[in-house]
């Protein structure tokens, strides 16, 4: 299994409506496209000093998922209407293996 870890962040102002976004459209539309090997998809949420981090924490069960996921390139999958609601987020994201769990 791998876990695929990106951050992204928001304003204060911004944050509930992207975590709506994720929530109404964006997983949907991930669990929609019915990704061979995709397992799971969380959302992580901590308040910072003047911004809010987000973590998505996505579960594959294999390298081959995560390269239909997102591409060869493996670069991180960031839509349109979200980049207009975040402040800034890292363009690639972190590949794990699950060890224990």
């Amino acid at each position: 299994m791998l876990k695929r870890i990106w951050r992204g962040w928001t304003t204060p102002a911004n944050a509930d409506a992207y975590e709506e976004l994720l929530r109404s459209t964006i997983f949907p539309g991930i669990k929609d496209r019915a990704i061979p090997g995709f397992v799971a998809i969380e959302l992580l949420r901590r308040p910072l000093d003047t911004e809010v981090e987000f973590v998505t924490m996505m579960t594959f069960t294999d390298d081959n998922a995560v390269i239909n996921f997102a591409g060869p390139s493996k670069e991180a999958v960031v839509p349109p209407a979200a980049r207009k609601l975040l402040s800034r987020y890292e363009t690639h994201a972190a590949q794990y293996e699950l060890r224990i769990g």
